[in-house]
C-alpha cells in the first residue's frame, strides 16, 4: 500500500473493509465501513453547498459517538480543519472557541446546542445535530433544504468521496483547544504530518489487526483518545464501539466484559481506582499478607490476581496503554510483579500526542517508554543521563504552533524547532524517558480531561475577599487553598469564622457555575499566611501539592 499521506490510510481501509463493522454506539446504532462511506459522501455534499473551502474550520461538540467519528473523517478528508470541543465546556467557552477558530459549521449534540446562542457565533453558516445528522439552522433555506433532498435529486459537486489531491504535510487537520477561557486560549495546530506520523507509528508498533475491537471512552476532543481509540484503528479495519455516556468505571468495566476489546487505552485514574477498590483491600488482609511471604503460594496468588484483572478488562486484550499523567509507583510496581500486560506512554497535545512508548514486554520499569520514530530528544541539562532537565523534542509529531498566538508559539518552540514540553526528566542511552516532575501545572480530570488550575485560580482571585489561591488535586478532587483578605473580612464581618466560611462557599458556588463539571472545586480550605514565593513572586506551587 502506498502511504504517501494521511488520506491514503482511510481511502484504502474504507475500500478494503466495506462490509466490516466500523463504528457502534454502545447499546445503540452501528455502521459498516460502507455505511460510513455513504454518510461521508453526504457530508461532503453539504460542505460543497455551504461553499466550504480547503482550510475552513468545522467545529465538533459532543460526546464520543459514531456520528462524531464519521463527521471527523468527513471534515479532514474534505480538506477542512476539524475543531473538536469538549462537551464539558460551558456555553461561554464554546462560543469563544467557535469564534476564535473562525468555524463556519458546527456539529453538536442537541442538548448542548440548546444551551448555545447563535448570536454569540456570528461566523457560522450552519449548525447540525449530531444525533440526527440533520441541520437545525442555516444562513439560507437553500442550505437547509439540501440535506433533506433525496440523494439522486441533489446537485452534483466537485469532490470525490476522498479528496483526489492528498493533503500536504503542513496542511492543518485539527485545531485542538486545551482550554476554552479567552485569557488562556491555546488552539494547537496539528498538521497532516503529525497525525500521519502518529498513526504510522501505531500501525508499525501497536498490536492491532483487521476485525479487532476497541472500546472508545477517552474524550475524542483530546488527541490521546482521538488518535489511538479512533483514527489509528480505523485505518486497519477495526470495529470501534463508543461509550456515548459519561464513562464511569462501572460502565467501562461492563462494556469491556461484553465487547472484549483487543487494545485498551486508559488514564491512570481508572487503573488506580480498580487497584484501590478491588486489589489493595484483599492484599492488606492479615492472612493474605502472610501467604504472600511464602514463595510458592505467592506466585499462585499473583496468577489469580492477574487472571481477575484480565477478566475485568474483557479477557483478550494485548496490552493496556496508560497515558496522560504519572501512574502511582506502588500500582506500577505491583502490576509489573504479577506480569500484567500494561505499558506507560508519554505525550502531549502539541505532539499529536505521542512522544514515547514501548510495548509492555519490552519497556523498562518507571520509564515512560522510549522515544518514538521520527522524533528527536534533548534533555536541557549538563548531564541528560543523571541530571534532571526540561524534556525537549523535535520532529514530525510536533505541532505547527498555536492558532493566532505567535507569542505562545515562540515561547514553546525555539528557533531550531525544539519544543519545550514543560516536563522534567532524564534519559538513557536507549532513549527511554524517565519523567521526574512536571513544571507545567496541568491536572488530569476523571476521564482524561486537561485541567489548568490557573484558570480556576483566576476566577477565584477576582472575588472581593480573596488575595491568593492555589488549586490542588486531593484524592482526585480539586481543592482550592485560599489566603483571604483577613483585614477586610474583619472590618466587614467582625471576625466571625462562620461568616468567612459562608462567603467562601458562596464564591465556590459562583465560580463552579462558570466551570466545566470535571474542573469544579470540591471545597475551599483557608490558609493563615500568604503562600511562599520565588524571587519573581510566583507561588512555589510544589510546596502545596
Amino acid at each position: 500500500m502506498n502511504e504517501k499521506g494521511i488520506i491514503a490510510f482511510y481511502k484504502h481501509s474504507f475500500e478494503a473493509n466495506k462490509e466490516l463493522p466500523l463504528f457502534s454506539d454502545y447499546e445503540g446504532i452501528s455502521y459498516t465501513y460502507n455505511d460510513a462511506t455513504k454518510l461521508i459522501y453526504q457530508i461532503h455534499g453539504f460542505f460543497e453547498q455551504c461553499q466550504i473551502q480547503k482550510g475552513d474550520k468545522v467545529a465538533l461538540l459532543g460526546r464520543n459517538s459514531s456520528h462524531w467519528g464519521i463527521t471527523f473523517i468527513a471534515i479532514i478528508s474534505y480538506g477542512a480543519v476539524a475543531v473538536p470541543i469538549l462537551p464539558d465546556f460551558n456555553p461561554a467557552d464554546v462560543h469563544h472557541i467557535v469564534r476564535h477558530s473562525e468555524s463556519k459549521i458546527l456539529f453538536a449534540g442537541e442538548q448542548l446546542l440548546e444551551k448555545l446562542s447563535l448570536d454569540e457565533m456570528p461566523g457560522l453558516k450552519a449548525a447540525l445535530s449530531l444525533q440526527r445528522m440533520d441541520p437545525i439552522w442555516a444562513e439560507n433555506t437553500q442550505i437547509l433544504n439540501f440535506w433533506r433532498l433525496p440523494n439522486n435529486s441533489r446537485p452534483s459537486f466537485s469532490h470525490e468521496l476522498f479528496m483526489p489531491n492528498e493533503l500536504e504535510d503542513e496542511d492543518i487537520c485539527v485545531i485542538s483547544y486545551t482550554s476554552g477561557t479567552s485569557g488562556f486560549t491555546k488552539g494547537v495546530l496539528l498538521p497532516a504530518r503529525s497525525l500521519k506520523s502518529n498513526i504510522r507509528f501505531a500501525r508499525e508498533h501497536m498490536p492491532l489487526k483487521q476485525g479487532d475491537k476497541i472500546v472508545s471512552f477517552l474524550p475524542m476532543a483530546h488527541v490521546f483518545g482521538l488518535l489511538f481509540e479512533f483514527l489509528f484503528p480505523a485505518t486497519l479495519g477495526c470495529h470501534i464501539t463508543f461509550l456515548t455516556k459519561p464513562p464511569t468505571p462501572q460502565v467501562i468495566v461492563k462494556a469491556f466484559k461484553e465487547i472484549k476489546p483487543h487494545l485498551i487505552l486508559s488514564v491512570p485514574l481508572i487503573i488506580e481506582k480498580i487497584y484501590n477498590k478491588q486489589i489493595q483491600p484483599a492484599l492488606e488482609k492479615p492472612l493474605m499478607c502472610f501467604l504472600l511471604k511464602i514463595p510458592g503460594i505467592q506466585s499462585i496468588l499473583h496468577k489469580k490476581v492477574k487472571q481477575k484483572l484480565t477478566e475485568t478488562f474483557g479477557g483478550r486484550f494485548h496490552e493496556i496503554v496508560i497515558g496522560g499523567a504519572a501512574l502511582n509507583r506502588e500500582v506500577e510496581d505491583f502490576f509489573r510483579k504479577i506480569k500484567f500486560p500494561f505499558t506507560i506512554g508519554y505525550g502531549m497535545t502539541e505532539c499529536g500526542p505521542l512522544i514515547s512508548y514501548q510495548p509492555w514486554n519490552k519497556t523498562r520499569p518507571h520509564s515512560a517508554g522510549a522515544l518514538v520514530d521520527r522524533m528527536q530528544l534533548k534533555i536541557d541539562s549538563a548531564d541528560p543521563y543523571n541530571e534532571v532537565g526540561e524534556i525537549m523534542v523535535k520532529g514530525d509529531h510536533v505541532m505547527a504552533g498555536y492558532y493566532k498566538n505567535p507569542e505562545a508559539t515562540a515561547q514553546a518552540i525555539d528557533e531550531d524547532g525544539w519544543l519545550r514540553t514543560g516536563d522534567l526528566g532524564v534519559t538513557d542511552t536507549n532513549n527511554f524517558i524517565y519523567i521526574r516532575g512536571r513544571s507545567k501545572n496541568m491536572l488530569l480530570g476523571p476521564s482524561g480531561q486537561n485541567i489548568y488550575p490557573e484558570e480556576i485560580e483566576a476566577k477565584l482571585s477576582s472575588q472581593h475577599f480573596i488575595l491568593e489561591c492555589v488549586v490542588v488535586d486531593r484524592e482526585s478532587k480539586l481543592v482550592a487553598l485560599v489566603y483571604p483578605d483577613y483585614d477586610s473580612l474583619n472590618i466587614h464581618h467582625q471576625n466571625k469564622p462562620d461568616s468567612i466560611t459562608h462567603i467562601m462557599e458562596e464564591y465556590r458556588g459562583k465560580v463552579n457555575k462558570e466551570l466545566a463539571k470535571y474542573s469544579q472545586i470540591s471545597r475551599i480550605e483557608l490558609v493563615e499566611t500568604e503562600f511562599e514565593k520565588t524571587p519573581k513572586r510566583n507561588i512555589k506551587r510544589y510546596l502545596y501539592t
